[in-house]
């Protein structure tokens, strides 16, 4: 009897136990994830208090800019009408330092900043020196030629007669640095003090000179703190709600984020909006699939086939023009009406016409193609490569004679890549906080009532089995005859006909085993149930 007694309070603590990690398993699979949802909500607004504010504020990922020039390999036969050959130059890598100032936090729930960046040559990562020489279209004298294009006669062999006294002609060859970074030229000094309006600079001309230690305009972003629905978007970008320089309210619209964070919680039918102050406009990614960073699980966003399509391929786009093949944004309405044009490196998805004109671009996805690696469940990018080509439209104008015999054309004059990846401490902190620790208590709850059900079926098992054994001879109820023909426990009928001590702990756990069995499994069940409908829409 003593035997038995134990194996009863055995088999009671063991159910007990049982029954505390099964109900522990339940709770967490319907609180953990609403916790977790909390913790995200609470810590990707832009908060002081917020876990990422400060990765928002100095952006941990280092950054870095590379230069690909495409230096002319035939500059005297494109003045006598021949098609241009270009060669591709560099990379020349810089890292690109930011950190945001002015910081204010403003009564509609939103944060206004300036952020600044500067940047600094990388020569181990670069194949080539400041130093190294580039032959180049002369932006400005043939920037200058097609302003003139419509112009009196006069006005062009006056452009034309300065040209040669200040010894300007349609190509140069200067060094990277001086592209990069601004060279003086006395035409710059001469079109400011006859013409003020043309060129927004003074002093110094270069491609990224306005982009050195210098910062990106005034922006005014939701902090989420009110309205978590808006994290994240530009309300304004210095004071403005849309910009003016296209010709549809469409394309003028500033949409999305400022191109650093998104909304968590994402979707496969997420996109990612963001306006761009470089490109003058908002552009839309697209997602293409999932995959993982470092352990870190990713949706992929790339540039839709119509980012830069003209609007007779893509009517949305028609603000944007005029236009010329489609690939091409033409952005001479926000860069001083020089005909400049933004695409992919090498015109990859644009009119293969493009390419065809120029000797020496070979566009392919592998390498001409951009995209965001981003955390869908915070909305912080892990990795990133935006890869865009700036070009210039040149011909010859009647009038003019340094542009000579030149064809229309589209030359590229330089595509470059921005990118970065987390790595290092705050890759490591990412990885614990938002997918270790989130990991570990999603299998913990299945664990803990996995365990708690084995523990519940003891004490049954035991009740089942101290039970005396079928017997025809012993006179019964019908129900109990019933039961007895069937070799089921009489005791948990009616109990009578007992010979043991009867267990009321026991029959009590048991029935609130079973109970809790049953909970467990209809919890799983419907758990499973929501996985195949996720893993099937993923599919579909």
């Amino acid at each position: 009897m003593g035997s038995r007694a134990r194996a009863r309070r055995a088999a009671a603590v063991l159910g007990f136990t049982g029954l505390l990690c099964a109900v522990l398993g339940a709770v967490m699979i319907v609180v953990v994830p609403t916790l977790i949802k909390q913790q995200v909500l609470k810590n990707v607004r832009i908060d002081p208090s917020s876990l990422s504010f400060n990765m928002w504020k100095e952006i941990p990922v280092p950054f870095y800019l590379s230069i690909y020039f495409f230096d002319i390999v035939n500059p005297d036969a494109i003045l006598l009408g021949e098609k241009p050959q270009v060669q591709e130059r560099g990379p020349y890598v810089y890292r690109e330092f930011r950190h945001k100032s002015n910081i204010t936090f403003n009564d509609n729930d939103t944060v206004s900043f300036l952020e600044y960046r500067s940047f600094q040559f990388q020569p181990d990562k670069s194949h080539g020196l400041e130093s190294d020489y580039i032959v180049m279209p002369n932006i400005l004298v043939l920037a200058a030629a097609m302003m003139m294009e419509n112009k009196p006669m006069s006005l062009k062999l006056i452009m034309t007669l300065a040209f040669s006294t200040l010894g300007e002609r349609a190509f140069m060859n200067r060094t990277v640095g001086e592209i990069m970074w601004g060279y003086e030229d006395p035409l710059i000094h001469l079109i400011n003090k006859y013409l003020p309006n043309m060129f927004p600079f003074k002093g110094k001309f270069g491609l990224f000179a306005e982009l050195n230690n210098s910062d990106s305009g005034l922006f005014t972003v939701f902090t989420g703190v009110k309205d978590f629905s808006r994290i994240h978007l530009v309300d304004k970008w210095n004071g403005l709600s849309k910009v003016n320089f296209w010709h549809s309210d469409q394309c003028n619209m500033i949409n999305g984020t400022s191109g650093q964070m998104w909304a968590p919680f994402m979707t496969p039918e997420t996109s990612l909006e963001f306006y761009s102050p470089e490109a003058c406009r908002s552009m839309t990614l697209i997602y293409k699939e999932s995959g993982t960073f470092e352990g870190i699980p990713t949706y992929r966003f790339v540039a839709p086939s119509t980012l830069f399509a003209n609007g007779s391929v893509y009517p949305p786009n028609q603000g944007f023009c005029p236009c010329l093949d489609s690939g091409i944004q033409n952005i001479s309405t926000c860069r001083f009406n020089a005909p400049l044009f933004l695409s992919h490196p090498h015109f990859y998805n644009a009119d293969p016409v493009l390419a065809e004109a120029v000797l020496g671009l070979h566009p392919n996805q592998e390498e001409h193609s951009l995209f965001l690696d981003v955390h869908p469940v915070t909305g912080i990018p892990m990795n990133c490569s935006v890869k865009l080509q700036l070009s210039l439209y040149i011909k010859a104008i009647k009038g003019i004679g340094q542009t000579g015999k030149i064809q229309p054309v589209v030359l590229p004059l330089v595509w470059f890549e921005e990118s970065g990846a987390m790595e290092g401490e705050p890759l490591q902190t990412f990885y614990t906080q938002l997918v270790l620790m989130p990991s570990v208590l999603h299998y913990a709850q299945y664990v803990l009532l996995a365990l708690g059900c084995v523990l519940l079926l003891i004490p049954i098992i035991h009740q089942i089995r101290s039970q005396p054994r079928c017997s025809g001879g012993q006179t019964l109820s019908r129900v109990a005859r019933l039961a007895d023909r069937a070799c089921f426990p009489k005791a948990f009928l009616s109990g009578e006909g007992h010979p043991l001590p009867r267990s009321p702990d026991l029959q009590v756990l048991t029935a609130v085993g079973l109970t809790t069995l049953l909970f467990a499994f209809r919890t799983l069940k419907k758990r499973v149930n929501l996985l195949s409908l996720a893993a099937a829409s993923t599919i579909n």
